[in-house]
């Protein structure tokens, strides 16, 4: 009866007043009266539990309702521009570009051409296994912005903030669960002194050096042997760059440019609009002359071209510059004889027109053109070689990523905004959960309700991972459909972002590109919020 009492007095606020006027004439006292406090407010807990169980009963009846609810959300451009800072287009006078998946896109098949080059080394030249050769690139497994840590030999995918995934990380082709992850690395949040291990993979190449990279751990894995993660990741990138440097991908590409190269006709257009309204143009690239040279050849070949040569289209012409070492090195610029194949020993002091330049430097680019950093926009795909030095330089800077538009589109779609929605609610009921308990006597309750919850969040993540890659999710969000930690370096280095150089076809030159105020990090990230519909 006493309890039953103390309830009512709590129900209605007078616990406290009815307990003060009460003199408490011993410390037995004291302690029995914290012992029923505690009991009332485990019971206010539980009570609130069955509140919210009937809550999260209603959300699960009323999914069906969801599409159409969100059926009125705008969408996202796939084909538009995305902006992280102000950028004033009429103000820009000089436009940059780098050449490989940004003046240049490429088929799926280059992926498999790079793997299957990059094996080959491993096993001619650095001696690993013969069966290492049976392996394939699986287009189906990486994503762009992943790291390698050297010391685990873990593939991670981080958030924005430096937390592995719950399902990011893969060892070899093993996906971990939550407790291995724990277990490896004591946390999932990566400290200072564990980054220092990794290695960003975060260009359009790093897909075949990924998937090679995984196949080779699990193949020691498989054979039972001991390895030091750190050699593979040494050996496979020196694979890697080899297929590179010795121009062994160069002349494949050149010798079947209609396999590789995918022709975008509106890429032209856009160059000779800039033309026309006087803007000034450069190529910034680390590919060699002669395969830029063949690769604008066939792009532009179907473009009726009035010039005599593509070089015609920009004022400067710099190959092999040797990014990111271009932006803060001392470099000196070399004149490169196209019809010798030979470089000049003259000094460079001026840019001629229809001359093709070598190495060099920002520091002696910027005295030779006067060119102001301000005026100067630059276009890349690789956030940290392309795009890092020259926004550290003051230019402005456009990220060009290719997988941008593809994961608009999904995002875009009824099955991923349905299970975003999904995931909104579930979220929303597991903080009242969390606050309502409190508790540290965890009862069944609870339990029950708090592993239900967790279930359909996993099933939640899991469906909305899946619309993007099986294995790592999406490029730009988390499964929970926050950033990820390569959207992390596009807020960094990228003022304006966008899937192909075509699309600024669409906005006027004197635009005026401004960030929604709305948005906190990545503007083309729409969220469906759960307050869209009432689930109690």
């Amino acid at each position: 009866m006493a309890l039953a009492r103390l309830r009512l007095l709590d129900r209605h606020g007078l616990l406290l007043p009815a307990l003060s006027a009460t003199a408490l004439r011993s410390l037995g006292d004291l302690r029995a009266l914290c012992t029923l406090s505690t009991t009332l407010r485990s019971g206010a807990g539980e009570d609130e539990i069955e509140r919210i169980r009937r809550e999260f009963d209603d959300a699960k009846r009323n999914y069906l309702s969801i599409p159409a609810a969100i059926k009125d959300m705008p969408k996202m451009n796939p084909q538009g521009i995305y902006v992280n800072k102000n950028v004033k287009l009429d103000d820009l006078q000089v436009y940059g570009f780098d050449y490989d998946y940004t003046l240049s896109h490429y088929s799926e098949h280059l992926q498999c051409l790079i793997y299957d080059l990059a094996k080959k080394h491993l096993v001619n030249e650095l001696k690993y296994p013969e069966s290492c050769l049976q392996y394939e690139y699986d287009r189906t497994f990486p994503i762009r912005g992943l790291y390698y840590d050297r010391l685990k030999g873990c593939l991670l995918k981080l958030d924005f903030f430096g937390s592995i995934e719950p399902d990011g990380c893969f060892f070899g082709r093993q996906r971990l669960s939550l407790s291995e992850i724990k277990e490896l690395y004591g946390t999932r949040h990566i400290g200072r002194d564990q980054a220092r291990h990794l290695v960003g993979l975060m260009d359009v190449f790093c897909f075949s050096e990924a998937c090679l990279i995984a196949d080779i751990v699990q193949h020691f894995i498989d054979a039972k042997l001991e390895f030091d993660p750190s050699y593979i990741y040494e050996d496979v990138n020196q694979s890697i760059q080899h297929v590179h440097r010795s121009g062994l991908i160069h002349r494949q590409i050149l010798s079947e440019p209609e396999k590789f190269l995918i022709k975008k006709s509106q890429v032209f257009r856009f160059l000779k609009m800039l033309k026309e309204k006087g803007k000034k143009l450069f190529l910034l690239t680390n590919s060699p002359f002669y395969f830029v040279d063949g690769g604008m050849r066939y792009l532009l070949e179907d473009q009726h071209f009035d010039g005599n040569s593509w070089r015609e289209l920009f004022d400067v012409v710099i190959a092999q510059a040797n990014k990111p070492t271009f932006y803060n090195s001392d470099h000196p610029f070399r004149m490169y004889d196209t019809q010798k194949d030979t470089l000049t020993f003259t000094a460079v002091d001026q840019f001629l027109p229809d001359q093709v330049y070598y190495h060099g430097c920002l520091k002696s680019f910027l005295q030779i053109t006067k060119w102001k950093g301000s005026e100067v926009i630059y276009f890349g795909d690789h956030l940290l070689s392309d795009l890092r030095g020259p926004s550290k330089a003051g230019w402005r800077t456009a990220a060009v990523i290719r997988e941008l538009e593809d994961e608009i589109e999904i995002q875009n779609g009824d099955s991923y905004r349905f299970q975003q929605a999904k995931l909104s609610i579930i979220h929303d009921l597991l903080g009242k959960v969390h606050a309502a308990v409190v508790s540290t006597e965890k009862g069944q309750v609870y339990r029950a309700l708090l592993n239900e919850l967790n279930a359909e969040r996993r099933q939640c993540r899991s469906g909305m991972r899946d619309l993007f890659n099986t294995s790592f999710g999406a490029t730009f969000l988390t499964d929970t459909g926050r950033e990820s930690s390569f959207s992390y370096h596009i807020h960094q280095y990228a003022d304006i972002y966008t899937s192909k150089l075509e699309n600024f076809l669409s906005y006027a030159p004197e635009s005026w590109l401004h960030p929604p105020h709305d948005i906190k990090i990545m503007p083309h990230n729409a969220k469906v919020p759960a307050s869209l519909f009432s689930t109690s």
